[in-house]
């Protein structure tokens, strides 16, 4: 946990971010996806938002019960993890069929799918 504690505090604290940042509206034009406007690109982006607070909720209740030596923690990690690679893979398999290639939204996506891959085996091989 000690360095996936700061994985969590990374993506956890920076989904939190994105969407208040994404709700009011503060994202620059020049760093918005391609036809960010579009009324269907609007609710797709906004699906994810249930998935990613629930990736931050997991992630940081991780962190708690591991700091109150809560064997649960594990468990509550893994399905952070899991989540987070999902959502990753959502938004890279959108940009791959819609052939995107802004590396601005690629980058961080791809992050989201790998960096679980590297904690969940040990997680799982604990339990």
């Amino acid at each position: 946990m000690k360095t996936l504690r700061y994985f969590f505090l990374l993506v956890d604290i920076g989904f939190i971010v994105y969407w208040a940042i994404t709700a009011l509206g503060l994202i620059p034009p020049q760093y918005l996806y391609s036809d960010y406007t579009n009324p269907i690109l609007v609710h797709w982006n906004w699906s994810f938002f249930p998935l990613d607070i629930l990736i931050s909720a997991t992630g940081l209740s991780s962190i708690v019960l591991y700091s109150r030596q809560n064997r649960r923690w594990r468990n509550i990690a893994l399905i952070s993890l899991v989540l987070t690679s999902v959502s990753g893979l959502q938004a890279v398999s959108y940009w791959t069929l819609a052939g995107e290639t802004d590396l601005t939204w690629w980058i961080p996506n791809l992050f989201l799918l790998v960096y679980p891959l590297f904690f969940i085996p040990r997680l799982v091989k604990e339990n």
